[in-house]
C-alpha cells in the first residue's frame, strides 16, 4: 500500500515540478541570461529531491509508528539507505518484515529513474537552447563577415 502511495505522490509531484519547469521555459530565449538559466535548473533538482525526501519520509513514518524500529532517526536512515540501495544494513528491521527493505530499494530505483527521465527531458531543451543560441553567434560573425569584405 505505501508503495502505490509513493508512486502516486512522486507521479504528482513530478508532474507538478514539470509543469512549473515549461511554465517558466516559455519565457526563455536565447538572449535570457546564463544566470536566468542556472537559477531554473537549480531549482528544478532542488524540487526534484525534496520529492524524493518526502517520499522516503512516507516510508520512515509507518516504520517508526509501528514500532519496527524505535527511533524516528533511524527509521529514516534505514529508509534513506534501503531506498538509495546503499543498504549498509547497520539499522535492520524485524525479521518478519524484512521484506520491506527491497521494496523500498525496488520504490527508490523506479523513481530515481522516472526522475533521470526528467532530467533528461529538461536538459534536452538546455541542448536545444545551446544550439539556437550558438547558431546565432554564428550568424552573426558570418554577417559581419561578410559586411567586412569589399
Amino acid at each position: 500500500m505505501i508503495l502505490i502511495v509513493v508512486i502516486f505522490v512522486h507521479g504528482a509531484g513530478i508532474r507538478a515540478i514539470n509543469q512549473r519547469f515549461s511554465k517558466s521555459w516559455i519565457h526563455v530565449s536565447s538572449t535570457t541570461p546564463h544566470w536566468r538559466l542556472n537559477l531554473l535548473l537549480a531549482a528544478t533538482i532542488a524540487s526534484l529531491t525534496a520529492l524524493h525526501f518526502a517520499e522516503t519520509l512516507i516510508w520512515a513514518i509507518p516504520i517508526h509508528v509501528r514500532g519496527f524500529i524505535p527511533s524516528m532517526r533511524d527509521s529514516y536512515y534505514y529508509v534513506l539507505e534501503s531506498y538509495t540501495t546503499l543498504g549498509q544494513g547497520n539499522i535492520s528491521l524485524p525479521d518478519r518484515w524484512r521484506l520491506i527493505g527491497p521494496i523500498i530499494a525496488i520504490s527508490g530505483l523506479f523513481t530515481f529513474g522516472w526522475t533521470g527521465s526528467v532530467l533528461v527531458s529538461i536538459m534536452t531543451e538546455f541542448g536545444k537552447l545551446d544550439r539556437a543560441r550558438a547558431k546565432r553567434q554564428n550568424d552573426r560573425a558570418l554577417s559581419e563577415e561578410a559586411d567586412s569584405e569589399p
